[in-house]
């Protein structure tokens, strides 16, 4: 079995309906399960409901209105019969998640927000199965969270691997074309679980391991992964072979490569996944599998825009010892500061973060009194593996470099443009 996960923007619309078609059409769909995302913006125009539901209950039912709006002209673009099953069918669902918003007890944001946000993919699914059935391809429409068990962490979910692995083995049926949604599960209670970050990639992950599949690939609107971001480097390159163990480490430099807890299940069974393109699919894109780490063997660029630099010296020119470093870490998980780099002497101390909540000030009070503290805001950090003195060069130029940091594989750098 092969598994195909198709994201938000490649079913945004009913052209994006149409075009997942015509993929399937040109790489085969039998013994393939879909794994498939809300539709386009559709998650954040729920994160709207949700926060409506909590503080602006009289724009409650407009913005669920939208939302309903929106699929609807994607159902009338994709139908020419209105009394068609899938209209029904969608105005189940709507009813449903508005009578889960006019009677639920529940205070807790997090068990709110997953019972809420879950509706993007079960009605995307949905309409994607009827379009599928429509044109000829016969599928079957399989719920989630009947297959992948978690606890009960909403919105961040844990995997019961022991209860999904029998779940998905025994109950998935093969040689046709199912249907599921990403980023959902359900705990032992069944109310609906989200998986968190990068959460329907995952998803394909788990229903691959738990099948034994022969390959994952996720479509995206680019030819496969790129040794850098095309915004921001001219000559960025298609990479067509990376290690999951280079993926792993591009993805914890922070790229937007493949998540490592979708990688983690796929590399125990060494299950190849593909990253390939919704617009030219018979392009062959990348393929992230146990091998050569990259291959072409080009220097990849991350970017990391609007960070801080922070450097920590001791008042009393005394060392920065383990109690020292351990201290400020804790400082920064509890001000939710994330460190992307660490340099450190006798006597000093430096960190490159990202203070995406606005904390810094509050820190920087509590930091003043036991260190001198200076810092440089909204400063880059370039990540590059497998550099050369060349690739250095390019990101170095017309720029003030205020920290650089070189280990076996990786040079770190972070930057300052020359006002």
């Amino acid at each position: 079995m092969r598994v195909f996960k198709f994201g938000g923007a490649s079913v945004k619309d009913a052209d994006g309906i149409k075009n997942v078609y015509d993929v399937l059409q040109k790489v085969g769909y039998e013994d393939v399960i879909l794994v498939v995302s809300a539709m386009g913006k559709t998650t954040n125009a729920l994160e709207v409901v949700i926060k409506n539901y909590f503080e602006k209950s009289t724009e409650l039912s407009s913005s669920v209105q939208e939302i309903k709006k929106y699929h609807n002209q994607i159902l009338l673009d994709l139908f020419e019969d209105e009394n068609h099953a899938v209209f029904a069918a969608v105005n189940a669902q709507f009813a449903e998640l508005e009578y889960f918003l006019a009677h639920n007890k529940s205070p807790n944001y997090n068990f709110v927000y997953d019972q809420v946000v879950s509706f993007g993919e079960l009605i995307s699914t949905n309409i994607l199965s009827h379009f599928m059935n429509f044109m000829g391809i016969q599928t079957q429409w399989l719920d989630v969270r009947n297959f992948i068990k978690t606890n009960a962490n909403y919105r961040d979910a844990e995997v019961d691997w022991e209860t999904t692995q029998q779940n998905i083995s025994k109950n998935v049926p093969r040689k046709q074309l199912n249907i599921t949604q990403g980023f959902l599960g359900a705990d032992e209670n069944n109310f609906t679980t989200t998986l968190g970050r990068e959460g329907s990639d995952y998803t394909a992950g788990i229903f691959a391991y738990c099948l034994n599949a022969e390959s994952v690939t996720i479509w995206k609107d680019v030819p496969g992964v790129m040794n850098a971001d095309p915004r921001y480097f001219e000559n960025a390159s298609l990479l067509n072979q990376i290690s999951y163990r280079e993926a792993i480490e591009l993805a914890f430099y922070g790229a937007t490569v493949i998540h490592p807890k979708t990688l983690q299940p796929l590399q125990k069974k060494e299950i190849p996944l593909y990253v390939k393109s919704f617009v030219n699919p018979l392009l062959k894109g990348t393929c992230v599998s146990k091998g050569v780490d990259l291959e072409p063997q080009y220097p990849c660029f991350i970017v990391k825009r609007e960070q801080l630099l922070i450097s920590l010296s001791s008042i009393d020119f005394s060392f920065i010892m383990e109690e020292n470093i351990s201290e400020i870490f804790g400082l920064f998980h509890e001000f939710k500061i994330k460190v992307n780099l660490i340099q450190n002497s006798a006597i000093s101390f430096s960190v490159c973060v990202e203070d995406k909540f606005g904390n810094f000030p509050e820190l920087n009070a509590i930091l003043s009194k036991k260190f001198k503290v200076e810092y440089s805001e909204n400063v880059t950090l370039y990540t590059i593996r497998h550099f050369t003195e060349e690739a250095a060069e390019t990101v170095e130029a017309n720029k003030e470099v205020l920290l650089k940091q070189v280990s076996r594989e990786t040079m770190q750098i972070v930057t300052k443009e020359l006002s």
